[in-house]
This record gives C-alpha cells, structure tokens and sequence, in this order.
C-alpha cells in the first residue's frame, strides 16, 4: 500500500483518484468544492481533506488534475499548498493540461523543496479515466519517473516518458492540434454525406476500416449524426488547451495555419452555446451554416 494524494475531482481526476483505492492504496482527496471530496470518500472508502497541504502531508505520491495554470499553482504552492506539506523525496505528478512553461516553474520550485515533479498530462476522455485505459504522457527527471509509473499505471494503459520537464506537455500539445484536424475533417465528411443524401452510419461502416478511419470516427460518428454532444472532452477545455498549443507555437516560430483556423471554428461553437458540448460538435458550427 502506497500512500498518496490527489488533488482535484472533475470528470478526470474523480475516476482517477479511485483507481488507486481499488489497487488498495491509502489515498486521501482534496477538491475545492468540499462536498464532492467527501462525497468521494465515502463512495470509495478513503479521506478527504480541506486543503492541498493537508491531504499531502506524509504522502509518497501527490497527484493533481486540476483546470488551468493558474488552479495548478493554487494547490502546488503557498502556506496551504502541496508542496507546504510534502517530505523531502515524495513525488509531485500533475495531470492538468497546463502550459509548459508553468510546469518548469513548478518543477524547480518543487527541487528546492526537496520534491520531484513529473508533468503527466492524459488523455482518452472521461471514458478512458472512468475504465482505466488513459494514455499518459510524461516528463520530468528519469527516477522519479520511474518511481511513479506503477501508480500512474493504476489508471493508465499507456505512459510513457517523452524527455525531461515539459515534455509531457509539449506531446498533449501535439495531441490536441492532432485531435483538432481530425474532428474538423470528420465533421465536413460527414456533413458532406448527409448533404448528398447518403446515410452516415452505412458510410462509416464501409471507410472505417480504411486509411480514413480514426477513433473519433469509430466512436464519435452516430452521436454526430443524431445531434447529441453531451459526452466527451468539452469545447470550453480545447479552447483553453489549443490557446497554449498557439502560444507556445509563437513562441517556438513554428506556424499552425488550421489549429488556429479550428480554434476560431470552436469559438462559433461557444457562440452557439456549446462550450460545454463535447469537441465533435464542430459538425453543428456547419449545420447552423446551411
């Protein structure tokens, strides 16, 4: 039994957290919403504490899967934080969707402190959190790596050491501006089909199994045809996730012509009141164009 920490319990980190129960380690949650803290503890038997430095007092692992820089920061660093209450020589291992940047600034801050920091963004969705199978992409210092994989393996399928601190960022990025081309080319196919009077579903299940087949198309193409994007990673979180992918791009001369051109397609989106609706409904920004 291992004891550990996890800090933040949305759709991703919720799922995440019990994983490590049913492995049978001696986990204690913080949310900044106690109520689903507790709820959680007592769905799964652990605790639950009122703050970020409470629950990683004594814990040899402290995970979080928080929304943004800035919530990162507020449950790593300050008198209440993480770090206030880690031992020297525990591991710090953050699943938030974060800048690459503030993940070397938490990793030197946490090296001062005595603690290593594994930048271990995810993905698969809040499926893939709720049965174990997430991708994990890592990055930070080799031991520590290797130190937590097992743990991270209690809910991922595949993780993976990518480089060193900010590595694990930098692949979600390329995930992301992979996962934007490919659902904005989904959509306008599957447009086009219903358009011509073809059946979507009849058509999917002959190119499936070809060079234009892809998981979103497996999975995500009868939700698109009935108009239903209530499952799913959310447009107000790739937006948030395809603005780093562009700072960071500008930052790095590099150009993403249709990852800026999607993050705008995603901004309709949000004006048609979908910023909670899941990332295929890029096919409802066209259906609102006809």
């Amino acid at each position: 039994m291992t004891k550990c920490a996890f800090l933040g319990l949305g759709v991703m980190g919720y799922p995440m957290a019990g994983h490590l129960v049913a492995q049978g380690h001696d986990v204690t949650v913080y949310n900044r919403t106690a109520t689903k803290a507790q709820a959680w503890a007592n769905a799964h038997g652990g605790k639950w504490a009122v703050t970020p430095r409470e629950a990683a007092e004594g814990a040899d692992f402290v995970m979080a899967c928080v929304g943004n820089d800035d919530d990162l920061r507020s449950v790593v660093l300050g008198a209440d934080g993480a770090l206030a209450g880690m031992r020297e020589g525990a591991i710090f291992v953050d699943h938030t969707t974060v800048s690459a940047a503030v993940t070397r600034e938490l990793y030197d801050q946490a090296k001062a402190a005595g603690v290593s920091f594994v930048d271990a963004p995810v993905s698969g969705g809040q499926a893939g959190a709720e049965n174990g199978v997430l991708s994990v992409m890592c990055g930070g210092d080799p031991d520590a790596y290797l130190s937590a994989e097992t743990i991270m393996q209690c809910y991922g399928r595949t993780v993976k050491r990518l480089g060193d601190s900010g590595a694990g960022q930098l692949t979600k990025m390329v995930n992301q501006i992979c996962i934007a081309g490919l659902v904005q080319g989904l959509s306008e196919g599957l447009h086009f089909a219903e358009k011509a009077g073809l059946d979507i579903r009849e058509v999917v299940d002959v190119i499936q199994g070809g060079a234009a087949g892809s998981w979103q198309m497996v999975n995500r193409h009868q939700t698109m045809a009935d108009d239903h994007f209530d499952h799913g990673f959310a447009v107000d979180w790739m937006r948030k996730d395809l603005g780093i992918c562009l700072e960071t791009a500008n930052e790095n001369g590099v150009s993403l012509p249709t990852t800026a051109l999607i993050d705008q397609f995603y901004k309709d989106v949000q004006k048609l009141g979908g910023g909670r609706w899941d990332t295929s409904s890029l096919i409802k920004r066209l259906r609102a164009l006809d």
